[in-house]
């Protein structure tokens, strides 16, 4: 059963039979906006990217990107750069994919962001969501949806951080600017 998540809400990531996710998968999708031009709609190409930036004790230890598609340890892996997205309804236009049982114990959180790396707002971008599946079985477990865009072009989506001997996502929304997760750095930090 999928948790629609607002802003700052957290939920606990056991599997429904009270086991423990072994894997999730970061999923992003988006659409651009229609315009209506001189020549009727049309749409621009916007280039969002999804990354995770991983973090022991509030210290960045790796990131998995566009340009860095696997951590360094190998337990989280981009599935590839979408320069144009599309998908929007459902479907992922981008996808991190996490093997939770793999993140060294010293990493205690994984943050997702957003860039517009075409630097574009989010005003001209709709039906963008971060959402969170069982890699396993396929359920879709939380869903955050960037509703209403913004004049900003980055979003600190979401964090998996450790809880206990488990994992919990804490949906995080904050807007920020920057094209690339770099650029976000001292706005996540707070938020860790």
């Amino acid at each position: 059963m999928t948790v629609n998540m607002t802003k700052g809400q957290a939920i606990s990531l056991s599997k429904s039979d009270g086991g423990t996710l072994t894997a999730v998968r970061m999923g992003l999708g988006w659409q651009s906006a229609r315009k209506r031009g001189l020549f009727g709609l049309r749409t621009r190409e916007i280039d969002l990217d999804a990354s995770a930036v991983l973090f022991a004790d509030k210290r960045r230890v790796d990131e998995v990107f566009f340009q860095h598609l696997v951590s360094n340890d190998g337990s989280v892996r981009h599935t590839g750069d979408n320069l144009v997205g599309g998908a929007g309804q459902g479907d992922d236009d981008e996808s991190i994919l996490v093997d939770l049982q793999q993140v060294p114990e010293r990493v205690d959180q994984i943050v997702f962001t957003v860039n517009s790396f075409t630097g574009q707002t989010f005003q001209e971008v709709q039906n963008a969501f971060c959402r969170l599946v069982d890699e396993t079985t396929g359920e879709e477990l939380a869903r955050y949806t960037l509703a209403g865009g913004g004049r900003y072009t980055a979003q600190i989506m979401a964090k998996v951080h450790r809880l206990g001997g488990g994992w919990q996502m804490t949906a995080l929304g904050a807007p920020s600017e920057g094209r690339t997760f770099q650029d976000l750095m001292p706005a996540i930090l707070p938020l860790l």
